[in-house]
């Protein structure tokens, strides 16, 4: 359990930009009716948001350095990832599921936004975000796109570290969610009945 100063500047953290508008405002008031200036306010704004900027720095810099980790591996889950990291579950699970949604564009203005060759899925039944190298997810697409089922899949990409066909399934669906693939070239079915015929 967290101690109670912990809880307390943390309570206090997610209160701080309604502390910081009051205190602008009373600088704000003060300064104007009683000194006929508002540069103290306008000190107070200008120091603030250049301190609210610079906070987001270390946060960008983890997040840079955690992609760059995951992308030293086919697959690697999350557990793994905050073992590597040596930074809590939940704050590498929070990351993870921010760029889980930030995978593709969501609207067609948003120019600037390159989609991800990469994938991140979560697993609702290990409650557990994974994410899949570039590679890996260009060698599932061609094998999905050929018309192979669940288990072809997965006893083809043993390489790609692979577990289930549970996983192959939340891939797939990761994949349609996001239309980050495309319909199949051939059915299951239809390739299953070439590969008979062939061999006849």
């Amino acid at each position: 359990m967290p101690k109670k100063y912990v809880v307390f500047f943390k309570s206090i953290g997610r209160k701080w930009f309604i502390f910081l508008i009051l205190a602008i405002a009373i600088v704000a008031f003060v300064g104007y009716y009683r000194y006929n200036t508002l540069e103290p306010a306008i000190v107070i704004t200008v120091i603030s948001l250049i301190l609210f900027v610079l906070s987001y720095i270390p946060n960008l810099y983890f997040n840079r350095k955690l992609l760059k980790l995951m992308k030293k591996y086919y697959r690697i889950e999350d557990k793994t990832v905050a073992q590597l990291m040596d930074r809590s579950l939940y704050k590498v699970k929070e990351i993870m599921f921010d760029f889980s949604k930030k995978q593709v564009k969501k609207k067609k203005w948003q120019f600037w936004w390159k989609n991800k060759k990469w994938l991140i899925a979560y697993l609702t039944t290990t409650n557990q975000y994974i994410y899949y190298h570039e590679q890996t997810v260009e060698r599932f697409k061609e094998l999905y796109n050929k018309g192979y089922g669940d288990k072809e899949i997965l006893g083809n990409l043993k390489d790609y570290e692979l577990s289930s066909n549970s996983e192959i399934k939340i891939i797939i669906d990761t994949l349609i969610n996001y239309k980050k693939i495309s319909d199949r070239e051939i059915s299951v079915k239809e390739r299953r009945k070439e590969e008979r015929f062939k061999n006849i």
